[in-house]
């Protein structure tokens, strides 16, 4: 018994290599590894070859009514230089 957890406890605390550590990537890993993209499969594949879409797994884009909204979608690559002072009362106005 006392030796069985000796061997258990220098077991667990010898060093490991750092490779066996890092994440697996296609470049390090076996020929047919294929890792993907992290993106979810919006049907499946019939027997003949073909694919079939199912709606309910096509993602959904709610978007908001962006009419007379006061911000615009462009950020400009030269903001102006604004004062501290103007900001903070415009930001209280």
């Amino acid at each position: 018994m006392p030796l069985g957890l000796i061997l258990g406890i220098g077991r667990s605390m010898r060093i490991k290599r750092a490779s066996s550590l890092d994440i697996l990537h296609p470049k390090r890993a076996p020929r047919n590894y294929y890792k993907g993209n992290n993106c979810k499969p919006t049907g499946f594949h019939t027997r003949k070859g073909g694919y079939v879409v199912v709606q309910e797994k096509l993602p959904v884009y709610v978007v908001p009514d962006l009419t007379d909204f006061k911000l615009k979608p462009y950020v400009s690559q030269c903001p102006r230089d604004v004062n501290p002072s103007e900001a903070t009362t415009d930001a209280a106005n």
